[in-house]
């Protein structure tokens, strides 16, 4: 794995850099998943302080989106082994609402917005399952779009509204962690503006975010560390400016 800009080599045993069960706010050690009979990810481990954004970067079917799925406990991938740690908390024992109960919230890539409910509607749903989250007046100030449109059937939204209001769903629980899957995915990059804006305001809150993004730069920009995947496995880990400044490294990993 590398933990800078430079390689060095990949022991069994945890370093002091490298990412062990417990001691960060949010830990993900040595954790393996499988779809069907395709060992997707192999053994990846990271930590994240408390209000951080974290970029889980790397090529197409590098294994990102199967980590968070793996993450958030969701039974595709099936996981085989490893440790989810969210504020001494161990969710690797917990069912997916379990975990969801315990603060981690996943935005997968196709946003899940449920047909037939208006914007209010599918952020009252979340309250009911959880009414201790943020308040539709808190939310509506954070996403004044969604205010605006709040009897509006959620589907109908543009792209960018929708992934607003995915966002937005996931607050209105007590959420501690934000799981994001390619929020930028289709969106002009006026409307990304507009989300990096949100997040930040999000991180401001100690909320703290890993976001899976195709557009690594943007990503970069946005987040205060890195870890790069490749055919599953954990090849870079470090902060993001180090990702940046590196020119072979993006070559390399992410073909920019």
């Amino acid at each position: 794995m590398i933990h800078s800009a430079t390689a060095v080599p990949v022991t069994a045993t945890p370093t002091a850099t490298a990412a062990a069960p417990g001691p960060a706010y949010f830990s993900v050690w040595d954790l393996h998943a499988y779809y069907g009979e395709s060992y997707i990810v192999q053994g990846v481990s990271f930590n994240v302080q408390e209000g951080e954004i974290l970029a889980l970067l790397g090529r197409n079917g590098a294994g990102k989106t199967s980590t968070l799925r793996a993450i958030a406990r969701l039974d595709d991938p099936m996981i085989t082994h490893g440790e989810v740690w969210l504020d001494h908390q161990r969710l690797h024992s917990m069912k997916s609402f379990e975990a969801a109960i315990a603060g981690l919230a996943l935005v997968p890539e196709d946003r899940r917005i449920i047909a037939g409910l208006t914007v209010e509607e599918n952020l009252q749903l979340a309250q009911i399952i959880e009414p201790v989250g943020w308040s539709l007046e808190r939310l509506y100030d954070l996403f004044p779009r969604l205010g605006e449109r709040r009897k509006q059937e959620g589907i109908t939204l543009s792209g960018g509204e929708q992934q607003m209001l995915a966002i937005a769903r996931a607050l209105a629980r007590d959420i501690k962690v934000l799981l994001l899957d390619e929020p930028y995915e289709g969106l002009a990059p006026v409307i990304v503006d507009e989300i990096e804006k949100t997040l930040n305001l999000i991180k401001e809150q100690g909320i703290t975010t890993v976001i899976v993004e195709q557009n690594a730069i943007r990503a970069l920009e946005l987040a205060d560390r890195a870890v790069i995947l490749d055919t599953g496995k954990v090849v870079f880990d470090g902060t993001a400016q180090e990702v940046l400044d590196n020119a072979q490294l993006r070559s390399e990993y992410l073909a920019i």
